[in-house]
């Protein structure tokens, strides 16, 4: 048995155990403190980060026909890495080759080889943090939490329900049937994990290693070769996941090529032809739906797992906590700069306006109250950097200054002081009628929100549960005191498929998803197609094959 399994042998089982429960557990701390990652590891990685600019990202053993990269730092910050990169056959061939010894290890050695990257990607949080920094734009905490350990805890997740799919069926069982008067038929059966082929994982460019992670290590814990497609535009995070995978994957005695990275760059990619191929069994994408809807049109001999656009909803109806619901509504708005897939689009409000612990608030005031805490939130330049970051690429400064023209303006979109060098934006925030405007019913990417008029509460949450069962949503919130209301909410967004949080005044909000609890993404809405991590996000990537052998009386 691996002795990478014996080494984390308790953690898993205390995934396995939470993975039960529900309960809150991360395997990966996530504060960036030196007491727990080492004093020395802050500079350790800001060290490593900075030698990969200006040069050439190494990977020892890896096919390499040319060299590409076309990445740029939103913060203004010279990148200019070149990676290896190989024609789709070659990779192909490679990760085939790979995959025959790879598929055919015990689930312990292929889970506790998955244990083992992760511990070491833990360890390294630092310098993948600095990486998912300039290439994404999340601020350094952010980066280091959702790139780093959140992204860890992710991926330990979903080889948690993998190593327990897998382990569902015995491996060897006797079975004795009755076959007449003092007679027996007796049987010895075995059973074995038969993994699909090569998985492919296309990557986005807002967080490539949280989405990223729990797709690669489901593929690799069942046995399945890997080729990790990063976003042109962030490849760096990715690369130096795959660069770690195979040094653990050569130390355990495997082919290193199990894991492979297919770089490319915007105006040449690759990722139509590797994902057409017809060794390519599994295929995750997170990115838009047309996307989405090509590979499903075109990808046909492989199985799909896709998180893609949608409109995420609050529907505020009453509050006994206004402050905290502003508060609260306004740094979800900020986080990011809206450019997390679980950010709030559209704030639902009744025309007539709601109840609140200090008396009626019309829909001016409450429109009022979020746009004053989002303000309050960023007035101080360096919390405002902290929680928007930088914009990860043009198109959505020049999506905000188009969505700038279309409605009534409550909070213009600004800069961020201080980050000159940076692309930023704080939120825009715009007044709609629902029943005389349409533009809130497509997702605006980035920081972008509406604040809609609605006949009433059962009108909003109506047009917002409708909204997610069309065009998909990830994410629902809903403030009210009354119970009746809670119910009828839960029952609308439970039927669109959209996961849903009531009354968020504090410090947990709609956009945050934690791992070994939280369901992100439901796979019934038009959003995405799976579920991180559900079983089914692990049972189709293997297939169970029996071998039976009489035994002699």
């Amino acid at each position: 048995m691996s002795s990478f399994f014996e080494t984390h042998r308790a953690t898993l089982e205390k995934a396995l155990e939470t993975a039960k429960n529900r309960g809150y557990w991360s395997a990966y701390p996530e504060m960036p403190s030196g007491k727990i990652y080492g004093e020395t590891a802050k500079a350790d990685g800001q060290t490593a980060f900075d030698s990969y600019r200006n040069g050439d990202f190494k990977i020892e053993g890896h096919p390499e026909e040319n060299r590409v990269g076309d990445e740029s730092s939103p913060y203004g910050l010279e990148l200019n890495i070149k990676y290896p990169t190989a024609s789709v056959e070659t990779l192909m061939s490679a990760s085939k080759e790979a995959g025959k010894s790879w598929g055919k290890a015990s689930i312990e050695e292929r889970v506790g080889v998955c244990l083992e990257i992760l511990h070491r990607l833990n360890k390294r949080s630092f310098e993948v943090a600095n990486a998912v920094t300039h290439t994404t734009g999340q601020a350094f905490m952010m980066a280091f939490q959702a790139g780093g350990p959140h992204a860890q805890d992710r991926g330990l997740e979903a080889v948690t329900y993998a190593y327990d799919e897998m382990k569902r069926t015995p491996a060897t069982a006797i079975w004795r049937k009755p076959a007449g008067k003092d007679s027996v038929d007796t049987m010895e059966k075995t059973w074995r994990i038969v993994p699909r082929g090569v998985a492919l994982e296309i990557g986005c460019a807002t967080f490539p290693t949280w989405n990223g992670y729990p797709g690669i290590f489901a593929s690799l814990a069942t046995g399945n070769s890997v080729i990790v497609k990063p976003h042109p535009k962030a490849i760096l995070p990715l690369a130096i996941s795959v660069s770690v995978a195979r040094a653990v994957l050569k130390e355990a005695g495997f082919n290193p090529n199990t894991i492979l990275l297919a770089a490319d760059t915007p105006d040449a990619q690759i990722t139509q032809d590797l994902s057409i191929h017809s060794d390519v069994k599994i295929i995750g994408f997170t990115g838009s739906n047309a996307f989405g809807q090509w590979l499903r049109d075109n990808a046909k001999q492989a199985d799909i797992y896709t998180e893609e656009a949608g409109v995420n909803s609050i529907v505020v109806s009453s509050t006994d906590n206004f402050r905290g619901m502003t508060g609260n509504i306004g740094f979800s708005l900020s986080l990011y700069s809206g450019q997390m897939c679980t950010a709030p689009q559209n704030i639902y409000v009744p025309k007539n306006g709601i109840e609140t612990e200090d008396g009626h608030k019309s829909f001016d005031e409450v429109a009022e109250g979020i746009v004053k805490a989002t303000n309050g939130l960023l007035k101080d330049p360096q919390r405002a950097a902290g929680v928007c970051g930088a914009i990860s690429n043009d198109s959505i400064t020049d999506r905000v200054a188009t969505y700038a023209d279309k409605a009534k303006i409550l909070r213009a979109s600004t800069p961020v002081d201080g980050l000159d060098s940076a692309r930023t934006a704080t939120p825009l925030i715009l007044k709609v009628d629902a029943s005389k405007s349409d533009i809130h019913t497509e997702e605006a990417f980035g920081p972008i929100s509406f604040i809609i008029a609605t006949d009433d509460t059962t009108d909003a949450i109506n047009n917002a549960a409708h909204l997610a069962a069309t065009k998909g949503a990830i994410t629902s919130a809903i403030y009210s005191t009354d119970d009746a209301v809670l119910d009828q909410a839960s029952d609308a967004f439970g039927d669109a498929g959209v996961n849903l949080s009531c009354n968020l005044t504090g410090g947990i909000f709609v956009n945050q998803s934690a791992a070994f609890s939280d369901f992100h993404v439901t796979g019934a809405n038009p959003a995405g197609n799976a579920s991180l991590t559900d079983s089914a996000f692990v049972a189709k990537r293997f297939r169970v094959v029996a071998t039976r052998k009489p035994v002699a009386a």
